[in-house]
């Protein structure tokens, strides 16, 4: 009984929204400590030795940490590909007038975060690092929302999450225009073909995930070898997904019958029918029934959130606190542009573009003291960088012979979501409960019931 109990807490645990925030915590923690334990040289070690995939000309030869950062992070851009285009065709983005206020938030508290990184370090060779303060991990950030919980209304929600979708569009584009080597042609268009393969796939209406997941390992393949990193492939991929299930709701519900019937004729022991010839029938409904787009975002929440994303915190987050080292991290402006751009860019960037928008009458905010408060509340928790902030430190910086640079950035990452976050749930943890009378942020016409989200 005491077994099931344990299991049901830690079922219990992994359904929370601060679950994958959590784990996210605890990997940076353990990280921290066996980077600066007598395991730390075992931890550096097992992060450089070597794998081996392909064969002849084909072989990919790269350390743990690369496959962890171009193999398993492509899989997390998969995810946000798909999120991007399930936002952009059905959810906050899918119309110019709900898109505005998110698209305009989160270039406003990606460009601050910018100038302020090259205030520091403008002219200098460090400047490779310019778009480390940029991204907001939204993991972190619906983790800390959720704790705070009606502390925090439903619109503040959905504004950061399409917030932090246009956020990652923007992160994707920068890796894709400024973080790309030298181009291999020939690698390049094998990418290109396998791209051509999945619009005929979606373009055709197929809708079974492993035809796209096989031609998406191939163009994988290709992108890593052509010299644009890696992760982009994800990302493409995403988009080919179909988004749009393949019937209509009057041949599911015709299909959905029939299985049915099929269960009772099961049933009779003197029809030819089994049990296993109607659960098929069932499975086959269910497939058809949500697009191969949702169908694969749900199965890859789970792995990206509770694995992919730990072992890239674990992997990356492992800052030894060499006094040397720390002492010139401290007054490196590499560090202090990146915290001070996490910190100040990201919530003046956002705080002031909603505030701009909602002085000119485009964002549908209630210009209340409530709603402001949620609003710089959210800013403030939007600095919170890490992941993505960890993988662009990355790219910016070779981590042999640049180790220093790259040490400086992830104390400037660490400190400066350090901060954010813990400013941003003391400022929203001030707040009084919302109650459903005061989820709607907006000014709705005396009269009218609803509002137009955010």
């Amino acid at each position: 009984m005491a077994n099931k109990s344990l299991k049901e807490r830690v079922y219990g645990f992994f359904k929370k929204d601060s679950a994958a925030g959590m784990m996210l915590l605890f990997a940076t923690i353990a990280a921290l400590i066996i980077a600066n334990s007598p395991l730390g040289d075992a931890y550096h070690h097992m992060l450089e030795s070597h794998i081996v995939l392909g064969i002849s000309d084909l072989v990919i030869d790269k350390s743990v940490h690369h496959w962890i950062n171009d193999g398993l992070m492509a899989v997390f851009f998969l995810l946000i590909g798909l999120e991007i285009k399930r936002e952009l065709k059905y959810g906050e983005l899918s119309s110019v007038q709900s898109a505005i206020l998110p698209a305009v938030a989160a270039l406003g508290g990606a460009i601050l975060p910018a100038l302020i990184f090259y205030g520091f370090n403008g002219g200098t060779d460090l400047m490779n690092g310019w778009a480390i303060p940029v991204a907001t991990d939204i993991a972190f950030v619906v983790g800390v929302l959720a704790l705070l919980g009606s502390r925090v209304p439903i619109w503040a929600k959905v504004f950061v999450t399409a917030v932090a979708v246009v956020d990652d569009l923007i992160a994707v584009l920068v890796i894709a225009f400024f973080y790309t080597e030298q181009i291999s042609m020939g690698a390049l268009g094998i990418g290109a073909i396998c791209l051509l393969v999945l619009l005929y796939f979606n373009y055709r209406g197929v809708n079974k995930l492993s035809p796209y997941m096989i031609i998406g390992f191939i163009m994988w393949w290709a992108v890593l070898k052509s010299g644009v990193h890696a992760t982009i492939a994800g990302v493409i991929v995403g988009f080919a997904i179909p988004a749009s299930r393949g019937w209509s709701l009057e041949r599911l519900t015709e299909y959905a019958q029939e299985g049915f019937e099929l269960f009772q004729q099961a049933a009779d022991e003197k029809l030819p029918v089994t049990k296993e010839q109607a659960l098929h029938h069932m499975d086959e409904t269910l497939e058809h029934a949500e697009s191969p787009l949702h169908r694969l975002e749900h199965k890859l929440h789970t792995s990206v959130y509770f694995v992919i994303m730990p072992v890239f915190a674990f992997a990356n987050a492992g800052v030894v606190f060499d006094p040397e080292v720390m002492g010139q991290a401290i007054v490196s402006p590499l560090t202090w542009g990146i915290t001070l751009g996490l910190f100040f860019g990201k919530q003046i960037g956002i705080f002031g573009s909603t505030w701009l928008l909602t002085k000119l009458g485009f964002s549908g905010l209630a210009n209340n003291k409530e709603t402001w408060k949620v609003v710089y509340g959210v800013a403030l928790l939007a600095g919170i960088g890490f992941t993505m902030s960890l993988f662009i430190a990355n790219l910016s910086f070779d981590p042999v012979e640049q180790f220093n640079l790259l040490e400086f950035s992830k104390v400037g990452i660490l400190l400066g979501s350090l901060v954010s976050g813990l400013l941003g749930y003391y400022f929203l943890s001030r707040a009084p409960e919302f109650g459903a009378e005061t989820q709607q942020p907006f000014d709705v016409p005396e009269g009218k019931a609803g509002g137009e989200a955010v």
